[in-house]
């Protein structure tokens, strides 16, 4: 397989972020596709840069004759614990490569999934969004799947988020590539057995929003909780209340659970919602911060989980309902 201008891959996709799945079944079968791949951009005055597991990134410095040029990223810094910050942080690295004189940046990247249905759910939105998130930011993602380590869900996922597959053989088209608007829209909101339980507080028709705040931090005041992470729930309640109370319509209504190992708190209103599946995963208005929009962005960075449903988004009930999860660890 050729990386390069003469086998016609060293500029897919103009303008668009070329978004590859690696599914592989042994560390020889990854190093054998991606080594080139990164070799490839080196040798076009690219930036080469693996963000991996300890293994994985050991291998292929081995591959590349321990080239200096390789820049290898632990991966707990390129993949934050949450996936907005993630986005952040690939752009921040194509930015400071670019500073640095290259032409773009190549990146094999292994995602640490995490240890339950729930985190895997996340990172699967993940790989689906950064196909609209990342593009002309002037990067080309592999990303590589270990199909004998990882649970069938992810791998499936993975099929359905990268517009390509590769192999030591070839660069193909997908066939079962979804859009992302699609298959964000498809995913499923996960249940929380927690909201099947008398809530802690209960407000409905919410009009003092400055009396709902001091009530919701009188309920988690007693918790024990790591301060800044009760703050930072806190924070993630104001702004998705605010949101329903000068976005939505009438009534808005907010329920708080407290559990031993997490918060949930759903804020809901009678709006009709909206239909875009990337909300949240940048400020609403892009780098002009002045103008707002960064109430469900930052959400998603203080939570760990912000699920949405109601409106086009999700139908229900009606109106728009909006579920933050965060997890004490």
């Amino acid at each position: 397989m050729s990386w390069t201008a003469a086998g016609g891959e060293c500029h897919p996709d103009p303008g668009g972020f070329p978004h590859d799945a690696l599914l592989h079944d042994s560390l020889d079968h990854l190093v054998a596709t991606a080594a080139p791949f990164l070799r490839a951009g080196l040798d076009a005055g690219e930036a080469a840069v693996v963000t991996a597991s300890a293994p994985t990134a050991t291998a292929l410095r081995d591959a590349l004759g321990d080239d200096p040029r390789l820049v290898v990223v632990d991966r707990h810094d390129a993949y934050r614990r949450r996936t907005p910050a993630a986005i952040t942080a690939f752009r921040k690295l194509a930015e400071a490569q670019r500073t640095a004189g290259a032409v773009r940046v190549r990146v094999l990247g292994e995602v640490d999934h995490g240890p339950t249905e729930r985190d895997w759910l996340e990172w699967e939105r993940y790989e689906s969004v950064v196909n609209e998130a990342l593009r002309g930011w002037d990067l080309w993602g592999v990303c590589a799947f270990d199909t004998q380590r990882l649970p069938e869900s992810v791998v499936d996922s993975a099929t359905r988020t990268h517009a390509h597959l590769v192999t030591p053989q070839a660069r193909t088209p997908n066939p079962r590539f979804t859009g992302p608007a699609a298959y964000l829209r498809s995913m499923p909101v996960p249940d929380e057995p927690l909201e099947s339980t008398p809530p802690r507080l209960a407000a409905d028709s919410v009009a003092d929003f400055v009396g709902l705040r001091h009530a919701v931090a009188a309920e988690l005041a007693g918790l024990a909780a790591p301060a800044d992470v009760v703050e930072d729930f806190l924070l993630a309640v104001d702004e998705m209340t605010s949101n329903a109370v000068r976005h939505g319509l009438p009534p808005v209504s907010l329920r708080l659970w407290t559990g031993p190992d997490r918060l949930v708190c759903t804020i809901a209103d009678g709006g009709p919602g909206w239909d875009d599946p990337f909300a949240g995963y940048g400020p609403a208005h892009g780098d002009d911060l002045s103008r707002g929009g960064m109430g469900l962005w930052l959400a998603r960075q203080l939570c760990d989980h912000v699920d949405i449903s109601g409106g086009a988004h999700h139908p229900g009930d009606g109106g728009v309902r909006v579920r933050l999860t965060t997890l004490l660890r």
